[in-house]
């Protein structure tokens, strides 16, 4: 059993994360500015604000592994590169894991690239949060070897509008977006959390990046 803290706990990559794990029989903390609607069974919720560096501190304490499920959006537009790099040295100074849910505009459409994020039909609206995240991504593979990290980033199309179900079957890859035979990138929320605490028990890409998909 693990010591699991999820920054962003009750958003939905981060919800469906505390949800696997605590299923699992993980020792489960939920760290978010707001309280669930619903709770999960076992899982112990704080309200903080994460720009706040007690929260940070609060949430590395005793964790064996800290995961950074915040988007870039509101209050942390423009914050999550800070936010991470001091989350990264507060967990290489407590021997911990640092997990980062990231996105899928950094993954590139083709080995060599570009990037989906640079491609035309991208969303304006989601290219500020993809460049964010890619930095994250960058500042994290320059970082220290002791670091300890994964990062791990959605099919194409992911979120709360495309549930899904929990299929128990997905693939993983590297750097470059996974599709399957019509063109569609996809992953359920349940499936990516599956996958991201598999990763949790049973480490296979340190200070690495993945994507998940069908």
């Amino acid at each position: 059993m693990a010591r699991i803290t999820v920054l962003g706990g009750t958003g939905y990559a981060g919800g469906n994360i505390v949800r696997e794990a605590a299923s699992r029989g993980h020792e489960v903390t939920s760290i978010s500015r707001n309280a669930p609607q619903e709770k999960v069974s076992g899982v112990t919720y704080v309200t903080g604000d994460v720009l706040d560096p007690g929260v940070v501190d609060q949430a590395v304490a005793g964790a064996d592994v800290v995961v950074e499920a915040l988007s870039p959006r509101g209050a942390l537009e423009g914050t999550i590169g800070s936010v991470v790099q001091k989350l990264s040295a507060a967990v290489q100074a407590a021997g911990a894991r640092l997990g980062v849910v990231g996105g899928a505009g950094s993954l590139l459409v083709a080995p060599g690239g570009p990037a989906v994020a640079a491609a035309d039909d991208f969303p304006d609206a989601f290219k500020g949060e993809a460049a964010e995240m890619a930095a994250v991504l960058e500042d994290l593979r320059a970082s220290d070897e002791a670091l300890d990290w994964f990062y791990v980033s959605p099919a194409g199309d992911f979120g709360p509008w495309a549930a899904g179900e929990h299929t128990g079957t997905f693939r993983l890859g590297g750097d470059v977006l996974l599709v399957d035979e019509t063109g569609s990138s996809t992953i359920s929320g349940a499936d990516f959390a599956q996958a991201f605490v598999d990763e949790i028990e049973q480490p296979a890409h340190r200070r690495q990046r993945f994507t998940v998909a069908y």
